[in-house]
């Protein structure tokens, strides 16, 4: 396991608190009602702590039974704040025999990826600009008064309101991108600060609830591409993803849809999928779960905007208006992010490495101004997986030293252009389908 080493008497005397334990016996501790993980080889029970988690009791619910420090720092900016809530949780350590990884996880790529993790501090890619974040916040604020603009001084034809349409799409979308930034506490030092502001962009400008992104986001970067634990892989039976699932629902004879032509309706369907994440979003946030800072912020935006767009369209076309706006911005979204992972490896749980657990879910699309302005910097996305806390402005400098990581390992480290990777989603799909009728009709 990770390593070798002898196997120790679970629950040996020793430790800070008295008690040795073995991997063997922290992976018995992986389920609802009992969770243990280890952090830096201490063990820690987080049995009732994971309701408490401000990042969610899911996400880390995901770590139950296993090595969870690569994790603990890829989300954690201030880890010393941090570990104060860990100190009730401590129930022991492991065993000087046991190995620092569990199960048959590489310890030189994990040695690897942290003496990279320390190069990149070094090289002091985790401080953020603010004036690239101000700049990028006004151009938001200057998409969304142009809109109005628009329509004050040339009133409300098709041809204004298509581009009132677009240019608030675009205003979204690229909002959508800045909440994304504060939501992973990249901006700011401290915690507190991004929690604040990403309130403010996600609610005020965009409608949604920072509590609800959080906790399925999280979810996301924490185990990508891994059923039942990615939220972003599970598309409600409409589409089978990877090469193992489209198995599994061909030989149980599933067939919700005729996914051998999934490659087809996908550009129906995407927006179906995503206004059935929508409406789970405002149900969350109106039904109360959502904390109700979060239901005020969510109330402001749509305040702001029938108070803005009724005098020119009514009320029921100012609904129009932004149901048309939420369609194009899906397509936009869903593209966007799903051309770094739909075409990667999607599967069960394999209990890999961080470093190789996020490269084979994910790959990069070449850089230029647009594509950066574009994706939100998310053609970068395999540096954003590995350091999620990292300022997005700061990838461009990490890749190299990433690519060198990957390289000496072997493991494959992939760059696209964007039209190639629009491409793969569909051929992605393609793949699939024609491997669930293939197991449909003759396994």
């Amino acid at each position: 396991m990770g390593g070798g080493g002898q196997q120790t008497e679970p629950g040996s005397s020793g430790g800070r608190n008295g008690v040795l334990y073995t991997w063997e016996e922290v992976q018995k501790h992986c389920h609802k009602m009992d969770k243990w993980l280890v952090i830096n080889r201490k063990v820690y029970n987080i049995t009732e702590w994971a309701k408490r988690h401000p990042g969610g009791m899911r996400v880390i619910s995901h770590y139950a039974g296993e090595d969870a420090t690569d994790a603990f720092h890829a989300f954690h900016p201030e880890p010393e704040f941090v570990r104060k809530f860990l100190k009730p949780l401590l129930i022991g350590e492991l065993a000087p025999s046991e190995p620092n990884l569990d199960r048959q996880k590489n310890a030189i790529i994990v040695q690897d990826f942290r003496a990279l993790r320390e190069q990149v501090e070094k090289a002091d890619l985790f401080r953020s600009d603010p004036l690239f974040f101000c700049l990028y916040l006004g151009h938001i604020l200057l998409l969304e008064a142009l809109s109005l603009f628009l329509l004050w001084n040339w009133g409300t034809g098709w041809t204004q309101t298509l581009l009132c349409a677009v240019i608030l799409t675009t205003a979204q979308s690229q909002a959508g991108w800045l909440q994304h930034d504060f939501g992973h506490l990249s901006v700011f030092k401290k915690s507190r600060w991004n929690h604040l502001v990403h309130k403010f962009v996600i609610g005020h400008l965009k409608g949604a609830s920072a509590n609800w992104w959080n906790h399925r986001h999280f979810q996301h970067h924490a185990k990508p591409n891994i059923f039942s634990k990615d939220p972003d892989v599970n598309m409600l039976h409409a589409l089978v993803l990877g090469k193992t699932q489209p198995v599994e629902y061909g030989i149980k004879k599933l067939k919700y849809l005729p996914y051998n032509h999934q490659h087809q309706y996908f550009f129906l369907i995407i927006s179906t999928i995503n206004y059935l994440k929508l409406l789970s979003k405002l149900f969350n946030i109106f039904c109360l779960s959502a904390p109700l800072q979060d239901l005020a912020w969510a109330l402001s935006y749509y305040l702001r905007y029938f108070y803005c767009y009724v005098p020119y369209y009514g009320f029921l076309g100012s609904i129009a208006l932004v149901t048309f706006v939420r369609f194009m911005e899906s397509h936009w979204f869903v593209w966007v992010t799903q051309m770094n992972h739909i075409p990667m490896d999607i599967d069960h749980e394999k209990h890999q490495d961080w470093l190789t657990m996020q490269l084979v879910a994910t790959c990069n699309i070449e850089q230029s101004f647009f594509n950066d302005w574009f994706s939100g910097h998310l053609n970068f996305q395999i540096e954003h997986h590995l350091f999620p806390t990292m300022p997005r402005h700061n990838y461009w400098r990490a890749a190299p030293m990433v690519r060198a990581v990957c390289e000496k390992h072997g493991i494959p480290y992939q760059v696209k252009s964007l039209w190639r990777g629009f491409a793969d989603i569909v051929s992605s799909l393609k793949e699939s389908g024609d491997l669930w009728l293939d197991a449909y009709l003759h396994k």
